[in-house]
């Protein structure tokens, strides 16, 4: 059972808010040396955090027309509140971030539609806790939409259960709690200007120069923070994953997704 179905408009805002935040977080690598784009390095990330908070409203507005519910809408806001709670444990210490663990296991049970809006909001909720809002804000919406959403999107999950779900779970945290942070250093490193010459981006530079400089700047400055993450996920994962799982499908057979609300007088 999906608490959102995903119908042909939110497949379609989907892969449009999925096209431009790939130009979004990829464009030092898109755009040739001699692009306006380059030219213009320093606001391009303003340009486009504006750009990505219009597509992510859209996209939600657009999912949840096609089918949140008063029941789905009730389950986002206690499954947001509890990992916008979460994101600050740790807060400081390299990796300790349990939000993570629980939007892989909620984008497994409820499905991508789902998973993407949880991820979304949640992310922007826990910023308004912590103060974290800024122009990186939009960023980190997008990538944790994709982030829960992928957990939704793998295979077996109307049969698969026991040890080979944790694993198949604890799999997916490790490799995409990476591709979150290595996302998130591409929203960042175009802002460095030329503060550190040897890994900040160059507009003037080849590709291939760009690619070296941006490889030596997730190693020293976020390699350790993203294994950290990718660790704390897995553990959290394979040792209260079982309960958690359990929990969000009784919750969500209780729910019953789709099956309106009616009303009968008495």
């Amino acid at each position: 059972m999906r608490a959102v179905p995903l119908g042909p408009r939110s497949l379609l805002s989907l892969l449009l808010v999925g096209a431009v935040g790939v130009i979004a977080f990829g464009w030092p690598f898109l755009a040739p040396p001699a692009s306006a784009l380059n030219a213009h390095a320093q606001d391009a990330p303003w340009l486009f955090a504006v750009l990505l908070v219009l597509l992510v409203a859209v996209v939600a507005a657009t999912i949840s027309e096609s089918g949140l519910g008063a029941k789905a809408v009730a389950m986002l806001g206690v499954l947001a509140a509890t990992g916008a709670a979460l994101r600050p444990i740790g807060a400081g210490t390299a990796g300790i971030e349990p939000m993570f663990f629980l939007m892989v296991l909620s984008g497994r049970v409820l499905g991508p539609g789902f998973g993407f809006v949880l991820g979304s909001v949640t992310m922007f909720a826990s910023a308004l806790l912590t103060g974290g809002v800024g122009p990186w804000l939009p960023f980190q919406m997008l990538a944790m939409g994709w982030f829960t959403m992928g957990a939704g999107l793998l295979p077996g999950r109307a049969g698969l259960r026991g040890r080979t779900e944790l694993a198949l779970l604890s799999l997916y945290g490790f490799l995409a709690a990476f591709a979150y942070g290595t996302a998130m250093n591409l929203a960042g490193w175009p802002f460095m200007g030329t503060l550190a010459s040897g890994i900040a981006f160059d507009p003037d530079a080849a590709v291939s120069a760009n690619l070296a400089r941006f490889v030596a700047y997730c190693v020293a400055t976020s390699l350790g923070w993203d294994l950290g993450r990718a660790v704390v996920t897995v553990v959290l994962t394979l040792t209260v994953g079982p309960a958690v799982l359990r929990a969000l499908r009784r919750a969500t057979r209780r729910a019953a997704f789709e099956t309106g609300v009616t009303f009968q007088d008495r």
